[in-house]
């Protein structure tokens, strides 16, 4: 019997984890690393244990670490959520050596199933069809005689896109065998890496299995996950829109893998607890025949990054976290208001799963809840993912591993020159309503009380390359006359009345054209964030005073995407570069990012040296352009 369960990951893994095992009365003990000390789970288990360090590597891929936190905190138990240590054989021989229960696969299974070369040899002699491959056993490449491209370089261990690269020209193969295995190493402590043929325009579908010690097997039937960016899943859902029954009835005779909450939704079962029953001798808790699918669940992957910057990671702080109430929606999420989304670790906020009747009510709800959820501190990927999921041809089922490319997604949204008109209203009007409310004096005077006709204040935004100007008086009716110039809207600057109905915590509703709005307003030093029933339209307010503003960047300047470590430099002053020549490696979130030159020139200067820590926007190198 297991009664104190210590949860060897971070995050909305770690959160999952500890909810089921309060659920069945188990108590339950997080460890964290110095970067997570304020996180949600850390707090939601009934122990905490800190980790010493900050790095992946120091932390939850400590195994004597970990082991010793057991031992601190009484647990008789470990459950390594998935990722990390998940895949580890040698983590889960350590774990019933010291004398605990292991969740999960016993080591000899995790040792050919979390070893993706080992799987393919196993799977490739009892028939499952596999793709030809080449293991990588040397520092060069090996010889890969007549294979065509695109290749793939990928990591035996681990998952989750870490340690995978792209070859489409044979020149590239060293550099991406070199860099996947170094993200390897970094992501899961193994540099182990292998190639095989890169398959385009493929669906990437999953068989649900679970196993306890009685001879207990079933599947809990596909997850397709084809809709991904740097080959990370990004929407998932089951069933599959490509799948017939006779395919899934074949897929699933061959199959082997787990994971959570799309097949959860559609079966009923919760997983995690299938886990812990199996792992106390238990028997499942479900047969074959009593699962079956109910409806349609989609799941979609919420990270703090910038889609239009090619899905570059972003951090930052989260000052506003509140997920949608409605449509009502499971949000498997590892931060709060407050949150700090730092470098270390992978910058996943939540997974959200909306479970419908039909796959269309599932991808629109979830779409929904998405769009009416306030995130706000920390760019992401929440404005791209409401698109995809109203996209004519993910709602088709149209949905490869080249989706983003090939539908035309947009990467960012473009509020309307309406939408944009009103936030900008919305943020000026809330900002003088705060000023109003913090004057000790006007506070206390009738809502449009005066002697005069004041003269009318200016509001100035930008969102992206564009500039709104909000000018405004209050009139003695206590309506403001306001006029809307910029971004294409009114050019002759014509006076409109509003009326503000409401102002105050955090919310403004005005009475604009015959049209009522109702915004919730968030500003935030310049940042203004004003969001309407079309989602939010972040704003940054511009300083009344020009000196105010950070000067211009440094012509030819190479900037850090975000903070990182350099890991190479590939150039030296007075070196001729051409387009697109790779000139410095920067590391961040266990992912390397390539920083070439923008077109060609002659490197002038080097600002920062392997090893060297960099925040983001920090000057790398100069380049002069014209040489």
């Amino acid at each position: 019997m297991i009664t104190t369960l210590l949860v060897a990951n971070r995050g909305e893994i770690a959160r999952r984890v500890i909810r089921t095992g309060a659920a069945m009365g188990i108590g339950t003990v997080a460890v964290y690393a110095e970067g997570d000390a304020a996180a949600p789970f850390v707090t939601e288990a009934d122990r905490a244990v800190a980790l010493p360090g900050r790095t992946a590597a120091q932390t939850y891929l400590n195994i004597e670490a970990l082991l010793a936190a057991a031992a601190a905190a009484g647990a008789d138990a470990i459950h390594p959520g998935y990722g990390f240590l998940s895949e580890r054989a040698d983590f889960a021989r350590a774990v019933t050596a010291a004398g605990l229960t292991w969740v999960g696969p016993p080591a000899e299974v995790i040792e050919v199933m979390g070893d993706k070369l080992a799987a393919k040899r196993l799977l490739d002699g009892v028939g499952v069809p596999v793709l030809e491959s080449w293991e990588v056993t040397g520092d060069a490449p090996p010889d890969l005689g007549g294979a065509g491209l695109p290749l793939i370089v990928k990591a035996a261990a681990g998952g989750g896109g870490k340690g995978m690269r792209v070859v489409r020209e044979r020149g590239e193969l060293a550099d991406a065998v070199a860099a996947a295995r170094r993200e390897a190493a970094a992501a899961f402590g193994d540099g182990t890496v292998f190639i095989e043929r890169y398959i385009t325009q493929a669906r990437h579908v999953e068989i649900q299995v679970l196993a306890d010690g009685h001879g207990g097997l079933v599947h809990c039937f596909e997850r397709e996950c084809s809709v991904q960016r740097r080959h990370q899943k990004i929407i998932e859902e089951c069933p599959s829109p490509a799948l017939d029954a006779g395919l899934r009835e074949r897929m699933s005779a061959a199959a082997l893998q787990v994971e959570h909450p799309v097949t959860e939704a559609v079966t009923g079962v919760d997983l995690v607890r299938e886990q812990l029953l199996v792992a106390q001798g238990l028997p499942l808790s479900v047969t074959q025949d009593g699962l079956a699918i109910n409806g349609h669940a989609i799941e979609a992957r919420l990270y703090a990054e910038d889609p239009a910057a090619a899905f570059l990671p972003a951090t930052g702080i989260l000052l506003d976290w509140s997920p949608a109430a409605a449509p009502p929606c499971r949000w498997d999420s590892g931060v709060a208001a407050g949150s700090v989304v730092g470098v270390e670790f992978d910058p996943m906020l939540a997974k959200v799963i909306a479970h419908g009747p039909t796959r269309t009510e599932a991808a629109l709800a979830l779409a929904l809840a998405l769009a009416r959820s306030r995130i706000r501190g920390v760019t992401t990927n929440r404005d791209f993912l409401v698109a995809a999921l109203r996209h004519p041809d993910f709602l088709a089922g149209r949905t490869t591993t080249s989706f983003i490319e090939a539908s035309g997604v947009p990467l960012a949204r473009r509020p309307s020159p309406a939408e944009l008109r009103t936030a900008a209203i919305g943020a000026a009007l809330a900002a003088q309503a705060a000023r109003r409310a913090a004057a000790p004096v006007l506070a206390t005077l009738p809502s449009g009380w005066r002697n005069t006709v004041m003269p009318p204040e200016r509001a100035e935004f930008r969102h992206g390359p564009e500039t709104v100007a909000v000018s405004y008086a209050r009139q003695r009716d206590g309506r403001f006359a306001v006029t809307v110039t910029g971004a294409g809207l009114d050019p002759e600057g014509t006076p409109e009345p509003v009326t503000v109905r409401h102002a105050g915590d955090g919310w403004i509703d005005f009475t604009s054209g015959g049209r009522r709005h109702r915004l919730h307003v968030l500003a935030a030093g310049n940042q203004v964030w004003a969001q309407g029933p079309d989602g939010d339209v972040a704003l940054t307010a511009v300083p009344r005073f020009p000196d105010a503003e950070h000067g211009e960047a440094v012509a030819g300047g190479l900037v850090a995407p975000m903070p990182g470590t350099v890991l190479a430099v590939h150039v030296a002053p007075g070196d001729a570069v051409a387009a697109g020549q790779l000139v410095m490696i920067v590391e961040a979130m266990k992912m390397e990012h390539r920083i070439t030159a923008p077109r060609a020139g002659m490197v002038t200067e080097i600002r920062a040296r392997p090893g060297d820590q960099v925040n983001g926007g920090d000057l790398l190198a100069i380049l002069d352009e014209g040489a």
